[in-house]
């Protein structure tokens, strides 16, 4: 039987960061940068987080939203091996439900809908390793937690830290090799 990984998306395999900079500057015309966001609340690097935090409920925001680099390969090459479900707590933002899918549909299409889960509390989920931004889903996951690195997480060492798609692969090659026996 495979081992199954769950895998977040926002800021995991969709860039949520660049979106909501790119829809703040369409929206008011003020450009921030990723480098604002390092270290807080993602809405808090914005000069008005109540303004910013409106856009998430804007029909069209998570639709369009552009990938994580190596994301696609990574997950294909997952899939060999494990079973790959893609988790998100998507209930907070109701347009965001037929938009995710529809996003998945279009980069994803290897992931049909029997593992895709899109849930409010990630607590539920009861998968070998967990790959996500958030420590509040992190924290509380049965299996390996594994820390996928955002603006809002960096400076916070706790859980194992990847910073790409390319060390995701690479950590769960080592945590699978066969353990060698000192004799």
């Amino acid at each position: 039987m495979k081992k199954s990984i769950a895998v977040d998306m926002d800021n995991v395999i969709v860039d949520i960061e660049a979106n909501w900079i790119n829809h703040y500057a369409e929206a008011f015309g003020v450009t921030v940068t990723k480098e604002a966001m390092h270290g807080i609340p993602e809405d808090q690097a914005f000069p008005d987080p109540v303004a910013a935090r409106s856009l998430l409920y804007k029909p069209g925001f998570f639709r369009y939203a552009p990938l994580i680099p190596g994301a696609q390969e990574a997950i294909i090459k997952l899939q060999e091996n494990y079973e790959v479900y893609i988790v998100s707590a998507a209930m907070e933002f109701p347009n965001s439900l037929p938009e995710k899918y529809d996003w998945l549909a279009e980069h994803f299409p290897s992931i049909t809908w029997r593992n895709i889960i899109f849930c409010g509390d990630k607590s539920v989920i009861n998968t070998d390793y967990l790959i996500d931004d958030h420590f509040k889903n992190l924290d509380f996951h049965k299996g390996k937690p594994i820390l996928f690195t955002a603006g809002h997480n960096r400076g916070v060492d706790r859980h194992t830290r990847v910073n790409s798609w390319e060390e995701v692969l690479e950590l769960l090659e080592q945590l699978e090799e066969p353990q060698q026996v000192i004799e």
